[in-house]
């Protein structure tokens, strides 16, 4: 006997299918049956492996926040970047209003 999970039957899949009220074809079940099989088998490839020693985890790689001081430093001159804007008035950004007003 296999250490491998029973494959899941069309009707299984039809009977989740009704459950989750989808209307799935024939075609459908078929095809689904036999992706589910493949998701069972993997899951159990992964069982079997062998873990002992292995610390749990929640990313592959691990996460390091890098921090640094908050320092100013050199700042864009103004007149440049207005220079570049598509409207600007009074040194500031000159945007559409969002929610009504004079344009």
């Amino acid at each position: 006997m296999s250490d491998r999970p029973e494959r899941i039957s069309a009707e299984e899949v039809d009977a989740v299918a009704r459950l989750a009220m989808l209307a799935l074809t024939e075609d459908q079940v078929e095809r689904f049956a036999h992706q589910l099989a493949d998701v069972l088998d993997h899951a159990a490839d992964i069982e079997a492996l062998d873990l002992d020693g292995v610390e749990p985890m929640a990313r592959p790689v691990r996460v390091v926040n890098v921090l640094r001081p908050d320092e100013p430093g050199p700042a864009l001159d103004r007149d440049e970047v207005l220079g570049q804007a598509p409207a600007a008035e009074d040194g500031q950004f000159r945007v559409p209003p969002v929610l009504g007003g004079a344009p």
